[in-house]
């Protein structure tokens, strides 16, 4: 079935996305409340064409990375999205009811409640490093809480976008769901369409842009940035194991993911049979000579690849040591790239600056714990933190006094595909959050609604003022103040 967006239209694409804005905004204002069972089957609709199409989804998110292993995509783009529809689908009924609450005392008798309304049209902003998962999570979130959607997918992924596209068109009409792509050259219109909400996964640098954008029309934004998530590796914690799971972050789609494993805090004493466990894991994951591996996701383009060379070109000058899992250098040919290790890393370099995105690892040796949780304070807010620990002491004091979006405990990464609770970051790293419950709280309009009782005499709080039971309220919650203050 030919998609919704590529439909023969004599204007411009950035003028087909303005008229396809407009309609949807008249579809909402048409049926601004949808019930519970249409959203179910609409949920239900896209959950049946996820599974329907994994195996081509899967084919294009690899021929656009040039090679990323099928099943990490199903594992993480297709099982997440499922997963995801499925709590959605399960739970809608008590998202949507009307949240009871209790008046203060003043107005006994009265009813307040809360309603969860829909907003209206919704704006996605997709990324390239998982471009199924992070356009349909938000996509399922926006549906549950009754939403218009318009996702704006990245142009370095052209034939995923052509394959999402068409599995959609299949089953939304276009003043519903539609989906853009690399056919709008100038991707800034995107984001000042006056949309509703805004969902944005990035960059903090462009998410700064979105929120400029979204501030002109003061659309609310759910911003989820990245950021440089550390995973602090205590002495009590068994080395190989906390070295196996690290590196198992960084080698899933080659690094490129915004809550891999930053860098890794190692005691000093340490270092050496930490970098050793963890060649050896990659290489036991991966096999040695990558470069034909099917099950190594390829860097996803020829500029991604120079950036990360170029750090760490960058690091190796002012004396980092690099040490690769796997043979490699900087001039072969292909983009897959071993995890590369890194020690005797400054922060003059550019690899603890930047989030890196990609499979390098820097190890930074620490004294103590109260250094470790220093340093990881020293930095901006990130977007995950892992902790490998099996002390509750330890692990109750890092929670305490680190902030991040998340946390997983003796591993990485999971707490992002559990969807009862929330995903988002905090600081540089984004604000607002979905999944789950908070993904429908998210993307709905929390509306209090407050009904007098008929008989209830609100108008003794009307002018003229001074009357004794005004007085006596007065008195009984204000009590008597400080005549002394002047």
């Amino acid at each position: 079935m030919e998609s919704s967006t590529s439909k023969k239209y004599s204007g411009s694409a950035t003028e087909h996305m303005e008229l396809i804005f407009s309609k949807q905004r008249a579809n909402f204002e048409a049926d601004p409340y949808p019930s519970l069972e249409a959203r179910r089957t609409k949920l239900h609709q896209l959950k049946k064409q996820i599974i329907r199409y994994q195996d081509a989804l899967a084919a294009a998110i690899n021929s656009d990375f040039s090679s990323r292993s099928l099943d990490e995509s199903k594992l993480l783009d297709l099982l997440g999205s499922v997963l995801e529809a499925d709590h959605a689908i399960h739970h809608l009924r008590r998202w949507m009811r009307p949240s009871k609450r209790r008046t203060e005392l003043l107005f006994l008798s009265n009813r307040l409640s809360v309603q969860y309304q829909p907003k209206g049209v919704v704006g996605v902003i997709v990324p390239w490093n998982f471009p199924v998962y992070l356009a349909l999570g938000p996509l399922i979130a926006a549906l549950a809480a009754g939403n218009r959607v318009m996702i704006k997918l990245p142009e370095i992924t052209p034939n995923t976008n052509a394959m999402l596209r068409r599995m959609l068109a299949e089953v939304f009409n276009e003043d519903e769901v539609a989906v853009f792509g690399e056919e709008i050259t100038d991707p800034a219109r995107f984001t000042t369409l006056p949309f509703n909400h805004i969902v944005f996964t990035g960059s903090p640098a462009i998410g700064k842009v979105v929120m400029r954008a979204a501030a002109e029309n003061l659309t609310p934004v759910t911003l989820e940035l990245g950021g440089k998530s550390p995973a602090i590796v205590s002495r009590n914690y068994p080395l190989a194991d906390a070295a196996k799971r690290i590196t198992h972050g960084k080698a899933t789609n080659s690094g490129q993911i915004c809550v891999a494993p930053d860098y890794a805090l190692v005691p000093k004493e340490s270092i050496d049979e930490f970098v050793e466990t963890a060649k050896s894991s990659f290489i036991k994951m991966f096999g040695q000579n990558i470069e034909n591996n099917e099950n190594y996701t390829s860097i996803v383009n020829d500029r991604h690849l120079k950036r990360i060379q170029d750090i760490l070109t960058d690091a190796q000058e002012k004396g980092a040591r690099i040490i690769p899992c796997d043979t490699y250098s900087f001039d072969q040919q292909g983009r897959r790239m071993p995890v590369q290790i890194v020690l005797n890393c400054t922060p003059d370099m550019r690899i603890m600056k930047e989030e890196l995105f990609g499979p390098i690892l820097p190890v930074v040796a620490y004294d103590s714990l109260d250094d470790a949780i220093t340093y990881v304070k020293s930095d901006e807010r990130p977007l995950a933190l892992y902790c490998f620990t099996h002390s509750s002491v330890e692990r109750d004091r890092i929670l305490r006094e680190t902030h991040s979006g998340g946390v997983t405990i003796n591993d990485w990464g999971w707490h992002v595909v559990n969807h009862d609770a929330p995903f988002g970051g905090i600081g540089n790293s984004g604000m607002g959050s979905y999944h789950g419950e908070e993904g429908f709280r998210e993307l709905s309009h929390a509306k209090t609604v407050f009904i007098r009782h008929r008989f209830f005499p609100t108008q003794l709080f009307h002018a003229p003022y001074g009357t004794f039971l005004q007085k006596l309220a007065i008195r009984f919650f204000l009590k008597k103040g400080d005549p002394n203050i002047k």
